[in-house]
């Protein structure tokens, strides 16, 4: 899954996320997607020239704001990528 960065309205949605070791990785928000009743948060990488776009399912919101699950069945990322593609096949170009 790819996405080439020529799009027309570049958002200002950035993320910063920390793993299990500490490391933060800024991300921007590219579009949040409802699939099977549960939200999943398309990022692309801010400090890589990576082209790859990272989908995480949102999980619950609290006071400290909102926190993400890494998503590991195929189906389900093939999905909800598939459906970014088509609510935003305007917006970007997408490289498969």
């Amino acid at each position: 899954m790819g996405i080439d960065e020529n799009f027309e309205d570049e958002q200002d949605d950035i993320v910063i996320l920390t793993d299990e070791d500490g490391n933060e990785e800024s991300l921007e928000i590219l579009d949040v997607i409802t699939y099977q009743e549960k939200d999943y948060v398309i990022l692309l990488p801010v400090d890589e020239e990576s082209e790859e776009v990272v989908i995480l399912q949102v999980d619950e919101a609290d006071e400290d704001g909102e926190s993400y699950i890494g998503v590991e069945d195929e189906e389900i990322l093939n999905a909800v990528y598939a459906l970014f593609k088509e609510r935003n096949q305007d917006s970007f170009e997408f490289v498969d």
